[in-house]
């Protein structure tokens, strides 16, 4: 979730404006993967806006690659996290159900809010929270040329620090030709996805404009768990022989009914599908329904401009200015009888939104049930920059940024069942916060001769962060991070390659962390050593890694009252862990990707208070940490047109909380996916015309891929004695469910 802004910024808006004009009359970047060369350094011209942050088999880090041609065959709709699936150490979850809406991803056993992401560059985690919200931006696969993801504390980056892994997006390059392009998709669900994209192609050698509309429509698998979401993206490039400039908007809308409450273990057995929010019931707790409009609603716009010089044949430079503008509300129906009588909670007190209580036909009425908008409103902006030197032997980069955040939270209540007088739309709390982040760094890659690289990367970070919220408190906190990396690359020939790594990172605590305590900032010292072999035929990456953390902030399996994952600091804790990726060409028709990942992820010497006496529980599980993660993939390629590929997931059993208890195992659970892709070219107006088809879950598994833990101390049922009790609850998958496209190209 989210909020909006009263005063708007006379300055932003003609920023905005200027970077859409911008936008309409400029452009960059090749589709056809055209190339410069620095000093015998080749550079992809898409590429150059991420370059200070992505790295190749030369540099000490472990990392996956997935291009738009890998990405394709599968993307009809579902959200990036979904597409991702299938890489090394990474699990996916739905709250819908079927990977439309809000989804989420896991690295490492590390949370969304551990995975830095930047898109060309720019930070996109949300200031606060740290958490990516895809649903904000439907279907953006389809503007995405490549994506890489580092797991491990990666390299130097823009925004909060990777804790698990970065994740960088590189969006569409440059056609050189002019195209048009129009795309359907169907499936289970009532799912439906269309979009339209097109480019003006290279005019005059150096102007492409291009843009995308889409909207993608879902019942869900869950009930009433809908989706209702439009996006929109456009470029202006320029470029000629040392200049690349880009400006794009981009954003989304998006309206989805409210699937982050989860069933509990009856329930999930029973009815899998039940989705509790917006239940209704009357004063003496018969069901009445569901409220209609308990839906989140919101807005998120970018801009982007990105600039690219080569100064001559060794340096080169990048700078950008961002400006993202985000607003919504999730609605929600707040029961009087189910949140007193069930939940024991006062959310239907009239304390509780600002109303006194008072007096009706001799009786005085403290609470009644009500419908609340709770509201975010914030602005993102910012600047971004490197300098990249490259000789024979050297690759040198220094590069940071400078970003502020700015957002207000507040609360309006928009009907209730029983008024004193009270108007509509008046706000029960208002909350803002503002955050501001600078980093600079330095990095270089230093080949010593013919086999052995030496890489150094060095990164100064300060934040600042204040807030007034009801729940946060009065927050004023500024912290200073030194971030070094070091590492060492050995190609012992032309098919194997070597590498260790030591890196240090430090993250500061996120808002949700201040709502639930005191936090303290977090420290990580990550070690990789890894081995890459790659021949013709085959091409295997094989890494151990130990993560050592200091006061991590691991998830509790709690939510708060929004569905948002709470964390703890835990003192010492570690992951440790060998993953192996491999691609194999079994003959000329049939392809074999495999990867594994095994890893013991461990709090040391953690304490629980059980039934009213702290307890040294000793070493256990680090909270959605499973032990092993497989994924697979086997495709049938009998022409350049056709294939066929069989997708499989495995996931272990994990806990959903900190004490190992048998109350908080997610089971394991595995998923086998079916995707089909066959392109008719033509010769006429239509050049070619792709068929797509995508079966999940062939095998029709019922699975559950995430969910929550909770403890609470009893001491009312027998005055006197407390009794810590244990609840969980679960997030079903969909069972068999399908995806059918078609995409017509001009």
């Amino acid at each position: 979730m989210r909020t909006l802004k009263n005063n708007k910024k006379h300055r932003i808006k003609t920023i905005v404006t200027i970077l859409a004009l911008i936008g309409l009359t400029m452009a960059s970047q090749a589709q056809e993967q055209q190339t410069d060369t620095l000093e015998g350094k080749k550079v992809v011209l898409d590429e150059v806006f991420v370059s200070a942050i992505r790295v190749t088999n030369q540099t000490p880090v472990t990392f996956s690659n997935l291009t738009k041609e890998q990405i394709k065959p599968r993307n009809l709709g579902q959200d990036i996290p979904i597409l991702m699936n299938f890489l090394p150490s990474v699990v996916t979850t739905s709250d819908a159900g079927a990977g439309v809406g809000y989804t989420g991803i896991r690295v490492r056993g590390s949370d969304a809010t551990r995975v830095n992401v930047t898109i060309n560059g720019i930070p996109y985690n949300d200031a606060e929270s740290q958490g990516t919200f895809w649903v904000n931006m439907p279907d953006f696969a389809s503007s995405t040329e490549s994506l890489q993801l580092q797991r491990g504390v990666g390299t130097s980056t823009n925004g909060a620090g990777a804790f698990g892994a970065s994740l960088n997006l590189l969006t569409d390059g440059v056609s050189e030709e002019a195209y048009g392009q129009i795309s359907s998709s169907i499936g289970s669900f009532n799912t439906l996805r269309n979009n339209l994209k097109f480019s003006t192609g290279l005019l005059g050698d150096h102007v492409e404009i291009a843009g995308r509309l889409s909207r993608i429509t879902s019942d869900g698998y869950v009930d009433r768990a809908s989706s209702a979401l439009d996006s929109y993206f456009l470029q202006g490039s320029y470029k000629d022989d040392n200049t690349l400039i880009k400006a794009l908007l981009f954003g989304g809308h998006e309206i989805t009914y409210q699937s982050w409450f989860g069933i509990d273990a009856a329930t999930l057995e029973a009815d899998r599908t039940f989705n509790p929010a917006g239940n209704k019931f009357d004063e003496n707790g018969n069901p009445e329904g569901f409220y209609e409009n308990q839906v989140d609603n919101y807005k998120q716009d970018h801009a982007q401009l990105l600039w690219n010089e080569t100064l001559n044949s060794n340096w080169s430079a990048n700078i950008a200015f961002h400006y993202t503008r985000g607003r919504g509300f999730f609605e929600e129906y707040v029961d009087d009888w189910f949140t007193t009588a069930v939940l024991f909670e006062e959310d239907s007190q009239l304390s509780f939104i600002g109303r006194e209580s008072f007096m009706l036909n001799g009786q005085e009425v403290t609470s009644t049930d009500y419908t609340r908008r709770r509201w975010l409103d914030n602005d993102f902006y910012g600047t971004v920059f490197s300098a990249n030197y490259v000789n024979e032997k050297l690759d040198f980069i220094i590069g940071g940024g400078w970003n502020k955040y700015e957002g207000d939270h507040f609360g309006e209540v928009i009907w209730a069942r029983i008024t004193n007088g009270n108007s509509n739309n008046e706000r029960y709390y208002d909350d803002n916060s503002v955050k501001t982040d600078f980093n600079i760094y330095s990095k270089a890659n230093y080949r010593l001769d013919d086999k052995w690289s030496l890489f150094g990367d060095l990164q100064y970070r300060t934040v600042g962060y204040e807030a007034n919220g009801e729940e946060t408190g009065l927050v004023n906190e500024t912290f200073n991070f030194f971030n070094p990396k070091a590492g060492v690359t050995f190609d012992m020939n032309k098919n194997n390659n070597f590498y260790f790594s030591f890196a240090v990172a430090n993250r500061e605590p996120n808002r949700n962390d201040y709502e639930n305590g005191s936090p303290e900032p977090e420290r990580l010292n990550d070690f990789e050593l890894g081995w890459r072999y790659v021949s013709p035929t085959v091409q295997v990456s094989t890494n151990a890694y130990f993560m050592n953390y200091e006061n991590q902030l691991v998830l509790t399996g709690e939510l708060n009252d929004v569905g948002a994952p709470l964390r703890e600091n835990v003192g010492d804790s570690y992951r440790l862990g060998l993953e192996i990726d491999a691609n194999v060409n079994l003959g000329d028709k049939f392809q074999w990707s495999p990867n594994m990942a095994l890893s013991t992820n461990k709090n040391k010497d953690f304490v629980f208070e059980r039934d009213g006496v702290v307890q040294n529980l000793g070493d256990t599980n680090i909270a959605f940490s499973p032990n092993m993660v497989i994924g697979n993939r086997l495709a049938y390629v009998p022409s350049e047109n056709f294939q066929i590929s069989a997708l499989t997931k495995f996931v272990s059993k994990q806990y959903m909380g900190n004490i190992d208890s048998e109350v908080s195992i997610l089971d394991a659970y595995s998923q086998t996916d079916l995707n089909i892709q066959y392109i008719i070219e033509c010769n006429s107006i239509v050049k070619s015309i792709t068929l797509s088809g995508l079966v999940n879950n062939v095998f029709n598994q019922l699975n559950v891929t995430n969910g929550y833990f909770f403890t609470f101390d009893d001491d009312f049922s027998n005055p006197g004695t407390i009794t810590t009790v244990e609840g969980a609850g679960y997030y079903p998958q969909a069972g068999t469910n399908f995806l059918l496209g078609v995409t017509v190209r001009f």
